[in-house]
């Protein structure tokens, strides 16, 4: 593996073989620097090349003594240490933070569950859609009278799960600078996702702000925050809150004047979108970006996945990179002086440890 660059070169991490929110925490780490070892298990392997790129993988049976030895002396020797087991597995391994935290109390000892490592649900199984469940924001996504629709798995795995568990990892880094000591995170997606719902928990309710579903300003009610369809079947999106970009829409679009003067009545909001929808679908997709995007309207077209790589803005910024065949969305945030690079991973995970020092 080429030698890492970024503002974490020179931080060792430990990743136990997981799904979802746990390598997409160690890829952050790894496209900013991090060394991490990947430690799979027997008959496992690459399920993502994407969210599983520049590791140092090395396959071991943490259930064989040499399988043991080998996980004791790698987090002897680690900053960082990534786990999404059920509670009390690791435990029972006889490598949970009590016993790995005694061999070396500077160790940040990570934990991505759904559940978190307490409470009646702690050792069931689930998944993102769960998860989101039970913290308010899933009933507040989809259409009034039809039952919730799950955002793929961004706003659990991701947004309040790997986003969430690498925050707190930086945080115990930090911190460890001032004591010199180690700590568990654990980073439970639900606790993550009632945190990404601060907001609405502090605004006040009613008809303009709500997390009714399909009602309110952001949640699908008003024409002015709204996807639409155009003349050849694709979609455009309107972000048009404040007044002024609202008046910019009026007047970019042509909007109706009685849709103009009701941008804040909800009693209006479903008719104006119906009126909307009409309007919208006299232009393609290409004819409305050439009149709206890049104003203060705030818009921007629906582009597919396989087609973000070659949208303009993307493509300016780099956003996306070739590596190995595949495009790769690039490391992010982005930094002045010691950028992030995306790397190859490579089955060298024993020589790495080997070559690991204590500190």
């Amino acid at each position: 593996m080429s030698k890492a660059a970024g503002p974490l070169a020179g931080l060792k991490v430990i990743e136990f073989a997981g799904i979802g929110p746990g390598p997409h925490v160690a890829m952050l780490l790894a496209d900013l620097g991090a060394e991490v070892v990947r430690i799979d298990r027997p008959g496992g392997g690459v399920m993502n090349p994407i969210v599983e790129r520049a590791r140092n993988r090395v396959t071991v049976d943490m259930k064989s003594e040499e399988g043991k030895a080998f996980c004791l002396d790698a987090a002897s020797k680690a900053d960082v240490l990534i786990e999404g087991l059920r509670p009390g597995v690791m435990e029972r391994l006889g490598m949970g933070p009590d016993e790995l935290l005694a061999a070396n109390p500077r160790l940040v000892y990570a934990r991505m569950t759904g559940w978190g490592q307490d409470g009646p649900l702690a050792k069931a199984a689930g998944h993102d859609i769960n998860y989101i469940a039970i913290t308010g924001a899933l009933d507040a996504i989809g259409k009034p009278g039809e039952p919730a629709i799950p955002p793929q798995n961004l706003v659990g795995d991701f947004g309040g799960g790997s986003m969430y568990c690498a925050f707190g990892i930086m945080a115990a880094l930090y911190e460890r600078e001032r004591s010199g000591k180690g700590q568990v995170v654990d980073a439970a997606i639900v606790d993550g996702v009632t945190s990404l719902m601060s907001f609405f928990f502090g605004q006040q309710h009613g008809a303009i702000r709500t997390t009714k579903r399909g009602e309110g300003l952001l949640g699908g009610g008003a024409h002015f925050y709204q996807c639409y369809e155009t003349a050849d079947g694709k979609e455009i999106s309107l972000g048009s809150i404040e007044p002024q970009f609202y008046a910019e829409l009026v007047a970019r679009a042509g909007l109706p004047e009685d849709v103009a003067t009701t941008q804040m009545d909800p009693s209006k909001w479903a008719e104006n979108k119906e009126k909307l929808a009409a309007l919208f679908k006299t232009k393609t997709q290409a004819e409305w970006n050439e009149l709206l995007e890049g104003t203060d309207v705030c818009y921007g077209p629906v582009v597919p996945l396989d087609e973000v790589h070659e949208h303009p803005h993307m493509k300016a910024r780099g956003t996306y990179v070739e590596h190995e065949g595949k495009l790769h969305p690039a490391p992010a945030p982005r930094f002045s002086r010691t950028p992030g690079e995306v790397r190859s991973s490579a089955d060298d995970g024993a020589a790495v440890v080997a070559g690991w020092s204590k500190e």
